[in-house]
């Protein structure tokens, strides 16, 4: 069942003629989507998962919480990337190395540039006070990885259905014209105590 199936049966339905039309659009601009994620067979499935949803899109995988905030906020490798090309979804674990996925969304949610920017949380936890955490952390969706790798395939395709094609994503425009020139080039969360990671 494509990604169109796996949200409803009936190819014909309304529903389903939106959502091709809109894959279709998509196909003239990709989305990027950021996974931050630690486990190689976790980024495998999600890559090929990604592949088969015929989104057009750009992985973009950060293997810590540190990498992934670097990236976002332009600061050691990234350092003069374009930090108004946010990603159109990012998908994080919660369970990462040199910093944990609370901490990225903390931050994330913290700074102007990436406050309003859809974040997934997807992980294995399933405890209550990590779910919990997630949405007072500002968190868009909490969602438990299924363990069977077709079932997780089946999951990534609906959360691009409805996060890439669905989803009416938030005016960046307005956010950007409301901020400093050197707040969109200078990475001043990272440096609020995370840079010396770095």
């Amino acid at each position: 069942m494509d990604l169109f199936g796996a949200l409803h049966k009936s190819s014909e339905c309304q529903h389903c003629q939106r959502l091709r039309q809109r894959a279709a659009h998509s196909q003239m601009t990709a989305k990027t989507i950021l996974l931050i994620e630690d486990n190689s067979s976790d980024i495998v499935l999600t890559r090929r998962a990604l592949e088969r949803s015929h989104v057009a899109h750009e992985l973009v995988v950060a293997q810590d919480g540190q990498e992934a905030l670097a990236y976002l906020l332009g600061s050691g490798e990234h350092a003069g990337r374009d930090l108004t090309a946010l990603p159109d979804v990012t998908l994080l674990d919660l369970h990462l190395p040199r910093m944990s996925g609370l901490d990225v969304l903390r931050t994330i949610r913290a700074d102007p540039r990436t406050r309003r920017m859809p974040v997934i949380m997807l992980t294995s936890s399933n405890e209550e006070h990590d779910v919990a955490a997630s949405y007072d952390l500002g968190v868009n969706s909490y969602i438990q990885k299924p363990i069977d790798s077709g079932r997780f395939a089946e999951a990534i395709g609906q959360l691009v259905a409805y996060w890439l094609l669905l989803n009416e994503p938030p005016p960046r425009s307005q956010v950007m014209r409301t901020l400093p020139p050197a707040l969109l080039t200078s990475p001043t969360v990272l440096r609020l105590g995370l840079s010396s990671g770095m």
